[in-house]
């Protein structure tokens, strides 16, 4: 069974940065894609960044293209995003998500099997 822990959200100042990480269990996650989405009160969940577990190719959206790292840790299981130069409209909550395997729709939520609880994220202006 994968789980997903999502930690690391939080309330920021515009211009300030916040780094979430995801910590998954449960599998070999080296075929894995991880990816992170967001949802804003009232709007559609937004794709935000992917990466490859192995090899380690990055994907991101162009609105956090620039400001946000996705990054992954092969010894402790987890990935990280790294946001800088937040602005209120990144105000949402983020969610982890992992697929087994490539999926050239990595910025679709149906590319993903399993998913965190998500944690909150409030960029003050």
């Amino acid at each position: 069974q994968v789980q997903l822990v999502e930690s690391g959200g939080g309330l920021v100042q515009a211009g300030g940065s916040l780094r979430l990480s995801c910590a998954a269990s449960g599998r070999t996650f080296t075929s894995y894609v991880m990816g992170w989405f967001r949802q804003a009160p009232g709007k559609d969940s937004e794709f935000v960044a992917a990466i490859r577990w192995t090899g380690g190719t990055t994907y991101y959206a162009d609105s956090v293209k620039g400001r946000f790292t996705i990054s992954r840790d092969n010894a402790k299981n987890t990935v990280s995003l790294q946001m800088n130069s937040l602005k209120p409209e990144d105000t949402a909550v983020y969610y982890c998500a992992a697929a087994p395997n490539w999926r050239s729709a990595y910025a679709s939520r149906s590319a993903y099997n399993y998913w965190g609880q998500g944690t909150q994220v409030t960029v003050s202006s």
